[in-house]
């Protein structure tokens, strides 16, 4: 499986508020970090929402939770750029159910993010999130990989174009991924320390342990049992977050999941 996460720079400038989001974000406090956001305005509470579905794609729970924030946010959208990030969400959080087969919401995730591309103008760094998550949706559910590595290099581009490191740390994964499993080592393992390396620089503490494990995937011995030794004392430090990483830890399976 693959997984991902809402866009994000993890670099919050001059903002308090944001930077103590983004702080309990990145450690995998997301109810606590959407605590601190108010839910009676559209952009914090789309913000709100999107951290509660980031908590059940790492968790496997949460779900009722995320629909109520998420539901908060679509009837605070007005404009189409806040329609179209809450469509954008929804689908997020379909394609998460599916995925972890809480239920299968396959359709709901392809009709929502078709809503969001309807609404969500090309070149805006909400459509590198949006190609981002359908190619995942083609990756994952539709078995596509032409279609996925073309949606992921779309998303590249757009994370690249806006700054969005977070987003260019998922790009690279997914890339990474599609790479190792046509057995494209060297890129494979470029695309993975790349990763790594954003978000090792962002402090994305939650997502550095499944970079590490990837990155093992694609190195000799005994780099590679550093690495999951490494991702492992992450793993454990967060709580046994995200819940799926046990699985390519322990074992270590060959091209298994990118986060």
């Amino acid at each position: 499986m693959a997984h991902t996460a809402m866009s994000g720079k993890g670099t919050t400038g001059d903002d308090p508020l944001q930077t103590a989001v983004w702080r309990l974000r990145s450690r995998a406090c997301w109810a606590d970090a959407a605590a601190l956001l108010p839910p009676d305005r559209p952009a914090p509470a789309l913000q709100r929402a999107a951290l509660l579905v980031e908590r059940c794609l790492y968790t496997e729970r949460g779900w009722e939770e995320a629909e109520d924030a998420l539901r908060t946010a679509e009837a605070l959208a007005h404009s189409d750029d806040e329609r179209g990030a809450a469509a954008c969400e929804r689908g997020q959080l379909a394609y998460t159910a599916t995925l972890h087969g809480v239920r299968d919401r396959a359709d709901e995730a392809r009709a929502a993010l078709g809503r969001a591309a309807a609404l969500v103008p090309p070149g805006t760094p909400g459509r590198a999130l949006l190609d981002f998550r359908r190619g995942l949706i083609a990756e994952n559910l539709t078995r596509s990989t032409q279609a996925a590595r073309a949606a992921y290099r779309r998303a590249h581009a757009g994370a690249a174009a806006h700054a969005d490191p977070l987003l260019l740390s998922f790009t690279w994964r997914h890339l990474a991924g599609l790479s190792l499993r046509e057995g494209e080592l060297a890129d494979a393992r470029h695309g993975f320390a790349e990763s790594l390396r954003i978000r090792e620089e962002l402090g994305y503490l939650v997502g550095t342990a499944p970079a590490l494990a990837s990155l093992a995937d694609t190195e000799d011995e005994p780099e590679a049992s550093r690495l999951r030794e490494e991702a492992r004392r992450l793993f454990r430090l967060l709580g046994g977050v995200p819940t799926w990483l046990s699985r390519q830890l322990t074992p270590p399976t060959p091209g298994a999941a990118t986060a």
